[in-house]
C-alpha cells in the first residue's frame, strides 16, 4: 500500500486568487500545521504546465494523494483527471466560494483569509483520511429484461437489441402490441401532423418476432425477480410452467388501464344504453371498419357528443390529466365525419389540450363543419324510448346552457397506470408500497407493517416486491432529472407505466429506458455507480462485528441496496447502490464507511477548523448536487457573503450523522445550517428522500442539543433549489442575525 503520508497540495494564483489572499500564509498551513512533504503554488494551475507539474510529482513516487487548491470541483474534471484508482484527489475551492464569494472593503480580508484556510485544512484532512476505492467488479450479464409487449416495451427491445444487446421481452397477454393494436386509427406522426394515419404497431411486432437477439414470451407473468443490476436472477411463469434466466437491467414497460368507468355513473355509464367510454368506441369502430354505430342496436350513429375529462382532473376519481384524451377525441370526432359525412360529432371540453405539433391536429378538426367544440360540462341526460339520449349541456362559451339530442356519448375516460391494482382507486394509495397494513409480529414485538402487494416484477427486495410509487400509482423516481430511474437501481419504467402518454411519446420514452439499462450493465461492469455519481467506484464497507441489527440502514436505504438476513443483519447488494451515504447518516454505531467518505472523516474536517473565540460562528452541511453548485453560482455573479460561515458538502443531506452536530458543537462552533434539496411532491433530491430524511433525522437532534444543554434554534434546515441561488446571502445573513441573538455557544473557547 502506498505511503500515506504523500500528500502534495498545489495552490493556484489565478482567477483573483493571488490578488484576494496570501498564497504563503495558505502554504504554510499545509508545511507546518500538517507537515505536508510537496507543496506548491502555481499562477495557472489548470494550463498545460500546471497540471505537469502534478504529474511529474506522481510520477516520481514523491505524491499518492493530491489536493488541489484552486477552483470548483464541479469543473476541470476532465483537466484534474489523474487515475482514481491509483490516486486520491481532493479539490479545495478557494475562487468560487471563497475568493468570488468574498465581501468588499479591507475589513473583510482576514475573514476571506481565515475562510481560505479553513477550506486548505479540511481538504488536507479529507486526503488523509482517503484511500484509492476498491471496485466490486463481477462477470455483467448484459441481457435487458423487457416487461410489457406494447409500443413501449417492443421499441425497448428493438432499440436495446440494435445496440447489440440481448432482449428477453415478457408479456401477460397471449399477443404482442398491447392497447396499440387494438386502435382503428392513430395520431399524425408526419408533416403538417393534421390527420389520423394508419397504425404501424404491426411493423414492430414482425420486427421483433424476426430479430435474433430478442426472445419473446407471450402469455407469461415474472414469478420472482433476485439480485441487482448485472446479475438478476429472473423466473418467469406460463401456464404453471417456470422458467429461469440471468438479466443484467430491467425496463418497466407495463403499460396502462382505463380508468374504472363503472364509477362514473352520474355520466350515465351503466345506466344508459348509449353511454359509452372512448375505449369502448374505439374498438368497436375498428370492428365495424371504420363504421360508427350504437352499441344499443347497431344503427348509424348520426350525432356523438364526446365528453372530455371524464372523472379526470376530479379528486374523486383521477386527480390528473390523462394528457391524450384530446387528441382522442379529435381522432374519434374524424372517424364520425369520415363514417357519414352529414354525421355530426360535438366535443365538450374543460380546456383542449394539444400541446406541440399536435396544434395543426387540433385546428385541422376546427376547421371541419360538422366537428362542434366548446367549453362546459354536462348538467344532466337522459335517455328516450329508442335509446337515443338528451344532454343539457353548460356551454360557457356561450354563456347559456342548451341541449342535444345525441345516438351516442363518449365519455374520455383517462389512463391509470398498471402499477395500480385492480379495484384499488389512485385516490386511495397512501403507502409508499402498494398494499395492506397488517399486524406482524417480530423481535421487536408485535408492530403494524405494510404488506405489500405483488402485482407485476415480484421483487426479492426486502422492502417489497414492486416500485415505491407517486401518489397516483406511478414508478418513484426523480421526474426532473433522472425520468426513468426508478427507487431500484437497474429497473427503468417507460411509457403509460410511468405517467400518461401517446404511443409516439412512449416510443421515445422506450428508447431513453433502453439506453439507460444499457449504461447499467457497463457502469456496473466497471464497478461504478449508475446515477448521480457515475464516476463513484467506492461502496459502503460495513463493520459488521459492531452492527447491532438495528435495521436502519436496511429501512432508511432509498434504493433497496440492503435485504436482511434472518438475524436482522444487513445483506449487501453492491450493484443497487447509489453511493449516496444516507446508511451512513442512518448508522448509530457508525460502522458503515466508504473509503473516501466516512463519520470519522467529516468529524475530523470539523475540527481541523479554528473556531474563533468571538464572533458568531456558523457550520454548514451542504448537498452536493443543488446547495454546492448553488453556491458556485453565487461565486459566478460575484456576490458577497458572510465570511463566518463553513461549508461541508454531503453527497447526500440524507447521509448527515448526528455525531457530526454533536462535534461541531462541541467544538464552540455556534449554529449548524444544513441545506438540502426540496422534498415532498415536487421534490429536487437526487437521491429521493435524502432531503427528506435528513429532516426528519433532525427531529432527533433534540436529544444531542439537551445533553449539551443547548438551544434547539442553533440547528435549522433549509430547502435549497440550484435555480434558488440567489436567495443564499440573504439565507445566511438571517440564520447569522438569528444565533448572534440567541449568543455565543458556552463551550466556545474550550
Amino acid at each position: 500500500m502506498a505511503d500515506d503520508k504523500k500528500i502534495g497540495v498545489y495552490l493556484c494564483t489565478d482567477c483573483g486568487i493571488g490578488e484576494a489572499l496570501n498564497v504563503d500564509e495558505l502554504e504554510a498551513v499545509a508545511k507546518k500545521e500538517f507537515k505536508v512533504p510537496v507543496c506548491k503554488q502555481h499562477p495557472n494551475l489548470c494550463s498545460n504546465e500546471g497540471v505537469q507539474i502534478i504529474k511529474d510529482d506522481l510520477n516520481n513516487g514523491e505524491v499518492n494523494k493530491i489536493v488541489i487548491a484552486a477552483c470548483s470541483q464541479r469543473v476541470n474534471n476532465d483537466v484534474f483527471n489523474f487515475d482514481p484508482l491509483t490516486y486520491v484527489t481532493e479539490r479545495v475551492n478557494l475562487r468560487e466560494q471563497v475568493v468570488w464569494t468574498a465581501p468588499k472593503g479591507d475589513d473583510a480580508k482576514e475573514g476571506t483569509q481565515l475562510m481560505a484556510a479553513d477550506y486548505l485544512r479540511m481538504g488536507i484532512t479529507r486526503v488523509q483520511k482517503s484511500e484509492v476505492p476498491i471496485p466490486k467488479i463481477a462477470d455483467v450479464n448484459r441481457t435487458v429484461l423487457v416487461v410489457g409487449g406494447g409500443v413501449t416495451g417492443l421499441t425497448a427491445a428493438l432499440e436495446a437489441s440494435q445496440t447489440g444487446y440481448k432482449v428477453v421481452l415478457v408479456e401477460k397477454a397471449q399477443e404482442l402490441g398491447g392497447w396499440a393494436k387494438k386502435m382503428h386509427r392513430v395520431f399524425p406522426t408526419k408533416p403538417p401532423f393534421a390527420e389520423i394515419e394508419q397504425p404501424a404497431i404491426g411493423n414492430k411486432i414482425e420486427a421483433v418476432k424476426k430479430d435474433g437477439n430478442i426472445t419473446v414470451h407471450t402469455g407469461t407473468t415474472i414469478a420472482s425477480i433476485e439480485g441487482g443490476p448485472g446479475e438478476y436472477t429472473v423466473t418467469i411463469d406460463r401456464n404453471g410452467t417456470t422458467e429461469t434466466f440471468p438479466a443484467g437491467a430491467i425496463v418497466l414497460a407495463a403499460g396502462w388501464k382505463p380508468y374504472d368507468a363503472s364509477k362514473l355513473g352520474h355520466l350515465g355509464y351503466g345506466k344508459h344504453r348509449n353511454v359509452v367510454t372512448n375505449l369502448e368506441f374505439e374498438q368497436n369502430v375498428a370492428k365495424t371498419g371504420g363504421k360508427v354505430t350504437r352499441p344499443s342496436d347497431g344503427k348509424p350513429a348520426k350525432n356523438v357528443v364526446f365528453l372530455q375529462c371524464a372523472g379526470q382532473r376530479d379528486k374523486d376519481h383521477v386527480p390528473y390529466c390523462s394528457t391524450v384524451c384530446c387528441n382522442v377525441s379529435l381522432k374519434q370526432a374524424k372517424y364520425v365525419r369520415e363514417s357519414d359525412p352529414d354525421a355530426g360529432a360535438f366535443i365538450v371540453y374543460k380546456d383542449m389540450r394539444t400541446t406541440g405539433l399536435y396544434e395543426n391536429f387540433y385546428k385541422s378538426a376546427q376547421d371541419d363543419e360538422g366537428i362542434f367544440l366548446t367549453k362546459g360540462e354536462i348538467l344532466g341526460l337522459s335517455e328516450e324510448s329508442d335509446g337515443s339520449l338528451v344532454i343539457e349541456i353548460d356551454n360557457q362559451l356561450l354563456g347559456r346552457k342548451m341541449k342535444v339530442k345525441a345516438d351516442l356519448l363518449v365519455l374520455a375516460t383517462g389512463m391509470v397506470s398498471n402499477m395500480v391494482p385492480d379495484g384499488m382507486s389512485v385516490n386511495n394509495l397512501t403507502p409508499e408500497y402498494i398494499g395492506k397494513m397488517v399486524q406482524r409480529e417480530t423481535s421487536d414485538g408485535v408492530i403494524e407493517a405494510l404488506e405489500p402487494e405483488s402485482l407485476i416484477l415480484n421483487l426479492k427486495y426486502r422492502q417489497g416486491p414492486e416500485m415505491p410509487h407517486h401518489k397516483w400509482g406511478f414508478p418513484d423516481s426523480h421526474f426532473i432529472c433522472f425520468p426513468y430511474e426508478t427507487r431500484r437501481t437497474g429497473i427503468y419504467s417507460a411509457g403509460a407505466v410511468r405517467h400518461p402518454m401517446d404511443a409516439v411519446q412512449a416510443s421515445a420514452d422506450a428508447t431513453g429506458a433502453a439506453l439507460k439499462a444499457i449504461q447499467c450493465m457497463e457502469l456496473t461492469a466497471q464497478g461504478r455507480a449508475v446515477h448521480p455519481r457515475t464516476w463513484d467506484r467506492t461502496y459502503p464497507e460495513i463493520r459488521f462485528e459492531s452492527c447491532t441489527q438495528c435495521r436502519r440502514c436496511t429501512v432508511e436505504c432509498p434504493f433497496g441496496a440492503y435485504n436482511e438476513k434472518a438475524d436482522g443483519t444487513p445483506l449487501e447488494f453492491p450493484s443497487r447502490c447509489r453511493r449516496c451515504g444516507v446508511c451512513m447518516g442512518a448508522c448509530p454505531q457508525r460502522v458503515i464507511s466508504f473509503r473516501d467518505y466516512s463519520v470519522d472523516m467529516i468529524s475530523a474536517m470539523i475540527k481541523s477548523i479554528e473556531v474563533p473565540d468571538e464572533g458568531t460562528f456558523v457550520i454548514g452541511f451542504v448537498c452536493e448536487n443543488d446547495a454546492y453548485p448553488a453556491f458556485d453560482m453565487v461565486g459566478l455573479n460575484r456576490i458577497g457573503m458572510n465570511t463566518n460561515f463553513r461549508f461541508i458538502p454531503l453527497r447526500c443531506l440524507g447521509g448527515l450523522n448526528l455525531a457530526w452536530i454533536a462535534d461541531a458543537l462541541s467544538r464552540g462552533v455556534d449554529g449548524i445550517l444544513l441545506l438540502g434539496c426540496k422534498y415532498g411532491d415536487d421534490y429536487q433530491c437526487h437521491y429521493v428522500k435524502g432531503s427528506q430524511m435528513a429532516n426528519e433525522r433532525l427531529g432527533k437532534v433534540q436529544e444531542t442539543l439537551d445533553r449539551l444543554m443547548l438551544e434547539a434554534e442553533r440547528v435549522e434546515q433549509v430547502q435549497l433549489a440550484i435555480n434558488e441561488w440567489d436567495k443564499l446571502p440573504g439565507i445566511l445573513e438571517e440564520f447569522s442575525k438569528k444565533i448572534k441573538d440567541i449568543g455565543d455557544n458556552p463551550y466556545k473557547g474550550f
